[in-house]
């Protein structure tokens, strides 16, 4: 029976097993109705299926085969939908049944339902009948005939089974693994027996043996690390150490017999060698008269090439053997010397015809080796000279190509440059002739006022007016060169250049307003910088200074509470307009 929810919400179907153990599908072919599906390359044809109740009709070979989700773990549950209406559990049982042992159903009032088998290789019979035209007896009543889609469930039965079986798995896998631990372990050393005298007896008897010495000596060694030397025992151990020492003279004989023994192999390999060297020699002259004029014409160029190859391959061979032929032979001088160095000195006057033979042929052959070596040496050097050459010519070319696209990149960072300069400048002639103009009309208006200073003067003096009204007439003339200078200011001050300003000083604005005793610029800076983190205080500050008529700057304080504000005046100048 399924439980209340049979789909696990948060399940991961991409659960790795635990034992790295692959599942394994038991899909047994000729089981039941269906039949197991066939390979992917090899087309399906699917057949009409009749039940007692029902009749399945197979769907459009030409259509592409039903989707399905990915197949959880352990899954041995089915989604089935669009059943007909009038389905009833017992038509369901009968048609999948056919698939395999089913455990339960669970039909929904939606037509569809949830089936759940014994076995996980049914699943996958009950996959193929997805796509299959379903219809009820031989009615064309619409709630008769469903067109299947079977899908594969998620169910926390199967994947509790699933992960029960993995378990168990695993176990088998740790006890496999234990067991053969075990058999590869090697065995534990013997108990070391206590001492005794009839087991010292028995233990002197076994160190004159030679092939019970190891193991005799680990048990005296045991003995006397022990603390089993007394002075009833100091004789019997004393024999023992006495035998153990005499070991070391049939040690001593049995290293000199291996030396002998290894004498003699060298000795072979040595003949053996200079007898492969010989050979080489004579085919590497084999080679060189095929070289000479008189052969090397008639062979043609394939062969001439195939010949050269041989011949520098026999060559390397050729030198590696003469190498470590020397090599051998130096190792004997060497030995040679140092036994001769232990030896009297009137065995070292004694030489020998023969030996001196030996030299002198051995110096031959070492002269003979070194004059092939160095005609090989030759040959691999004007091999490598070419090589360069060759190389040198592609370097060159390469770096040639970096130095242009280098330069070519540079003249376009240059133009770049040059038209930004060339841009600047403008922007500052513009500029200037502003200012020129400017300059021109604030003069243009101090000569008229002046000039109307003086007359309004005059005009006080002829009509006798008093010192008072002398004073309004130079405050008018005082606000009205301010409010030039103001007018020359805005003119002065360039408008908003982007959008992202106009922004910032409706947000200045705002926080203004509501500080109506001003806000210093640190203030005003550590606010913006929650909305803009790139904004800087200075930047602010100068924004603030552009706009005299919305901003002014006040101080507060007296000596070292002295501090700098600003406030919004933007409705006092709106009202003094």
């Amino acid at each position: 029976i399924f439980t209340d929810s049979i789909c696990v919400p948060g399940f991961d179907p991409s659960l790795s097993m635990m034992t790295g153990i692959t599942s394994i599908n038991p899909m047994i072919p000729g089981m039941g109705l269906v039949p197991p599906p066939p390979p992917t390359d090899v087309p399906v044809v699917k057949e009409i299926i009749h039940c007692k109740s029902c009749t399945l009709f197979p769907p459009n070979p030409n259509l592409p085969p039903p989707s399905t989700r990915e197949r959880p773990p352990g899954c041995k549950t089915v989604f089935v939908g669009g059943l007909p209406e009038n389905a009833t559990e017992e038509i369901i049982q009968e048609v999948f049944e056919q698939c395999g042992d089913i455990t339960a159903i669970r039909k929904s009032k939606k037509n569809f339902c949830h089936i759940r088998f014994a076995e996980e290789f049914m699943v996958d019979k009950a996959i193929y009948l997805s796509g299959y035209r379903m219809r009820l007896g031989s009615s064309t009543d619409k709630k008769d005939s469903g067109r299947l889609h079977v899908d594969f469930a998620q169910a926390r039965d199967d994947f509790y089974e699933w992960e029960c079986k993995q378990r168990m798995l695993a176990r088998e896998e740790r006890h496999r693994r234990k067991m053969e631990e075990d058999r590869l372990r090697p065995p534990s050393p013997p108990a070391i027996m206590h001492y005794s005298e009839h087991e010292a007896a028995l233990l002197a008897e076994k160190l004159k043996d030679d092939s019970k010495f190891s193991e005799a000596i680990t048990v005296l060694l045991t003995w006397i690390e022990r603390g089993e030397v007394n002075r009833r025992s100091a004789n019997q151990f004393y024999s023992m150490v006495q035998s153990a020492n005499s070991h070391v003279r049939r040690l001593m004989n049995e290293k000199a017999a291996h030396e002998q023994e290894m004498e003699q192999a060298k000795e072979s390999f040595k003949n053996a060698l200079t007898g492969i060297l010989t050979q080489f020699e004579q085919i590497v002259a084999v080679f060189n008269a095929s070289t000479r004029q008189k052969a090397w014409d008639h062979f043609s160029k394939a062969q001439r090439k195939n010949i050269d190859i041989w011949r520098k391959h026999s060559e390397e061979l050729r030198n590696a053997h003469s190498e470590q032929l020397m090599g051998i032979r130096r190792e004997e001088e060497m030995e040679m010397s140092d036994d001769d160095s232990g030896d009297n000195p009137s065995k070292k006057l004694r030489v020998d015809d023969s030996a001196l033979a030996a030299q002198a042929y051995a110096l031959k052959e070492e002269n003979d080796s070194l004059r092939w070596q160095l005609d090989a040496y030759r040959n691999e050097v004007e091999l490598l000279k070419q090589e360069k050459g060759q190389l040198f010519r592609t370097e060159e070319s390469l770096t040639k190509d970096q130095q242009l696209q280098f330069l070519q990149q540079t003249m376009q960072g240059m133009q770049q440059q040059l038209l930004s300069i060339q841009e600047e400048l403008n922007n500052k002639k513009s500029e200037l002739e502003q200012a020129k103009e400017e300059q021109t009309h604030t003069q243009a208006m101090l000569k008229v006022l002046q000039e109307q200073l003086k007359s309004a003067k005059e005009l006080a003096e002829i009509n006798g007016h008093d010192e008072s009204q002398a004073n309004e007439i130079n405050v008018l003339t005082v606000a009205l060169v301010n409010q030039d200078r103001e007018k020359t200011s805005e003119k002065r001050s360039p408008g908003l250049k982007s959008e992202k300003e106009a922004l910032l000083i409706g947000i200045i604005s705002t926080f203004l307003h509501v500080h109506p005793f001003g806000a210093n610029i640190e203030y005003l800076w550590s606010y913006m910088q929650q909305l803009d983190s790139r904004i800087s205080a200075n930047e602010i500050e100068m924004l603030l200074m552009r706009l005299p008529r919305m901003f002014k700057q006040e101080f507060t304080g007296v000596g070292a509470t002295l501090e700098k504000r600003w406030k919004f005046c933007a409705f006092e100048g709106i009202k003094t307009v």
